[in-house]
């Protein structure tokens, strides 16, 4: 019988994982709101913000050296507000202050300490601290006693720098239209040549993440038939899915690689990771014919069926899959030689020899990470053909994962993010699509139904959902990514409501996020010092990014040229991070090259023969369908037929999917 909790505080009452995580420290914490805020004003307290998320290592280390500890949650009732945030259901107010911290020199990252004041102006901070001194950090009850000390022997100073601070972070919110160079892809085609992997794929050294905004860019190029693209694109395709990143018992992506050459992953996964990996692989078999792009993207979406469902939705998804288990980071995950032995019996030796695995463990503490480097000497060694080698391969794993589904496994984070599961929309979709697959298709619809009827409550498309609660928070991103989801279920089965629905999100997100000649922010008006904008993509697209895809994807559909102009202008305000550092921004290059040659795929229903067109793999072009007349972009089409347009302007008819092949073969050739 396990013994009631000794602790409990307000965190008990929130439904975040995270949250939940810390709601029986013994620390005195709020969630992020009024009441924490009015308290510090209250009592002239400053705050101390904690920010992190349930999969996060180093924030359930923190927890445990500091937050479970009396002494600290003694110092922090005494002199400090705390308030604790979920980064993944606010990620505003992480933006806001993480932007902050880097602008005191600090390194980002999870978890994330700021110092504020009670007006909420960050002071000073940094990310996980220690409880003795080491690696040149400060103890963490030391550096509450000096914050402490500061606040009541120079609290003038420490407000006039906060403020400061605040208008630096505000400045950074401004951002200037220019136009950008006629060249702009080739330059930064050269730019991202320049720390490309050709070894093992993948930009820049260790820690090394899969960056799939990227690849989706390289992939858009490569339709275009950019050779160089191309390549980079499948050396690093191929690189991560030999790689101990990906899970060759299980399926699915890592968060990232520890090494260059992505042997040790962060074992964490996460689903927006996985959602945009399983587009770029079905995408790249496509483009090339190769099969085992095709296993990856397949298996990966049978990891996220199998395990990513949480148990309050048969539909949506969650959010990640901690990298502990045990306490011990990899635990699940990693193999000892005598357990694969133990597992697979007599096909252990040549297992090994195929997953790179030793007796002494390719890893520390003797232990194995298991990857895939040769598979086609270990086929020659045994003598097997390519079916019957699959067939032994497939046993392997099936065993495997038999055997550590007996043990204990990480934590899911199971709450429910409307812009991650937009991705996982639009990855169902697209990939069912393009591989013929109508289970992912009707997988699909189901995850809509759930998106529309669930998460938009009042008009409104809310942001993160658990067990039956909705939060009230409402992004840029969820807009834009749940809409280029629908777009795509429109563009896999014809239904013109999906469609609709796409547009009505895209109308409500410019209503909510876009201010006149200034462009996009992340989040509405709210407790913020300053509304958040972030111009840059980090793990996910940028949320400017996403919606100014959307836009110029809906505009030749409905006719709405100020939509396209909106685009453009939110993409030229920026240029300079697109020429200067193309990798910060690769989601925003890819609307760029959208607005410059994308294509407009008019279906009028029925479609007839030229039903088959939906399955054509052109990235750049957004399929269109409906009844003749009910749509501008319908407008004078004949059902039967297929009109490929770009700019307003439209080719001849297709009668057959072959013509359509051609013109779109020409598309391509045209836009090289």
């Amino acid at each position: 019988m396990t013994a009631a909790p000794r602790f409990t505080n307000r965190l008990a009452n929130e439904t975040s994982p995270y949250l939940l995580q810390h709601a029986h420290n013994p620390v005195d914490w709020y969630p992020w709101g009024e009441e924490a805020f009015a308290r510090a004003r209250a009592e002239d307290k400053p705050i101390l913000l904690s920010v992190g998320y349930a999969t996060c290592h180093w924030c359930h280390v923190m927890e445990r050296e500091s937050f479970e500890d009396e002494a600290i949650a003694r110092l922090l009732a005494g002199h400090f507000v705390a308030i604790k945030v979920d980064r993944e259901e606010l990620p505003d107010v992480d933006h806001v202050y993480m932007t902050a911290l880097q602008a005191m020199g600090g390194r980002g990252g999870w978890p994330m300490n700021v110092f504020l004041t009670p007006a909420l102006a960050p002071f000073y901070g940094g990310t996980y601290f220690p409880p003795q001194p080491r690696h040149g950090l400060p103890a963490f009850a030391g550096l509450l006693s000096a914050v402490a000390e500061a606040w009541r022997e120079r609290r003038g100073e420490i407000e006039q720098q906060a403020q400061a601070l605040l208008a630096h972070v505000r400045e950074g919110t401004r951002l200037p239209q220019r136009a950008p160079s006629g060249d702009l892809h080739r330059k930064s085609l050269a730019t991202l040549a320049r720390s490309f992997d050709r070894d093992h794929g993948g930009f820049g050294a260790a820690p090394k993440f899969p960056q799939p905004a990227l690849l989706q860019y390289l992939l858009a190029l490569a339709s275009l038939g950019d050779g160089q693209a191309r390549e980079m694109l499948l050396v690093t395709l191929h690189g991560m899915a030999a790689g101990g990143i990906y899970d060759h018992v299980g399926g699915g992506f890592a968060r990232y690689s520890t090494d260059g050459r992505w042997h040790v992953p962060h074992f964490e996964k996460m689903l927006y990771d996985n959602a945009q990996l399983v587009r770029v692989y079905a995408g790249a078999f496509r483009l090339t014919g190769d099969q085992r792009l095709r296993f990856v993207a397949e298996d990966t979406l049978a990891y996220l069926a199998r395990e990513m469902h949480p148990a309050a939705s048969a539909a949506a998804f969650s959010s990640a899959q901690d990298a502990d288990s045990e306490g011990v980071e990899g635990r699940f995950y990693v193999w000892t030689a005598d357990e694969l032995r133990g597992a697979l019996g007599a096909d252990a030796e040549p297992a090994m020899q195929l997953y790179d695995a030793t007796d002494a463990g390719n890893w520390e503490h003797g232990v194995n990470v298991l990857e895939r480097r040769d598979p086609a000497a270990v086929r020659a060694a045994l003598r097997l053909d390519a079916d019957a080698f699959a067939a032994w391969e497939r046993s392997l794993r099936e065993r495997l994962h038999a055997v550590r589904a007996r043990r204990i496994a990480p934590i899911t984070d199971d709450k429910v993010l409307a812009d991650w599961n937009g991705m996982m929309l639009r990855a169902l979709a697209e990939t069912g699509r393009l591989l013929g697959r109508a289970d992912l298709v009707d997988a699909a619809r189901a995850l809509a139904d759930f998106l529309r009827g669930t998460m938009h409550v009042d008009g409104r498309l809310r942001h993160a959902w658990r067990a039956g609660v909705l939060r009230p928070e409402s992004f840029l991103a969820d807009h834009a990514q749940v809409g280029l989801g629908l777009l795509e279920l429109h563009g896999a089965t014809g239904d013109a409501a999906w469609l609709r629905q796409a547009h009505d999100l895209a109308a409500a997100m410019i209503e909510r996020f876009h201010v006149a000649g200034d462009g996009f922010y992340d989040g509405e008006p709210g407790l913020l010092p300053v509304r958040a904008r972030d111009p840059y993509d980090g793990a996910v697209p940028s949320g400017t990014a996403a919606a100014c895809e959307l836009l110029l994807r809906l505009a030749g559909a409905f006719d709405r040229g100020d939509w396209a102009e909106l685009a453009q202008q939110a993409i030229a305000r920026q240029v300079a991070i697109l020429e200067q550092a193309p990798s910060a921004a690769p989601a925003l290059l890819y609307a760029h090259l959208l607005g410059e040659h994308g294509a407009d795929l008019a279906l009028p229903a029925p479609a007839g023969a030229l039903e088959r067109a939906r399955a054509e793999f052109a990235p750049l072009v957004t399929i269109v369908g409906g009844p003749p007349d009910s749509l501008p972009l319908l407008q004078g089409r004949r059902a039967g037929e297929a009109y490929l347009c770009r700019h307003g302007s439209c080719q001849l008819p297709a009668h057959s999917a072959g013509q359509l092949r051609e013109q779109l073969a020409r598309l391509r050739l045209d836009d090289a």
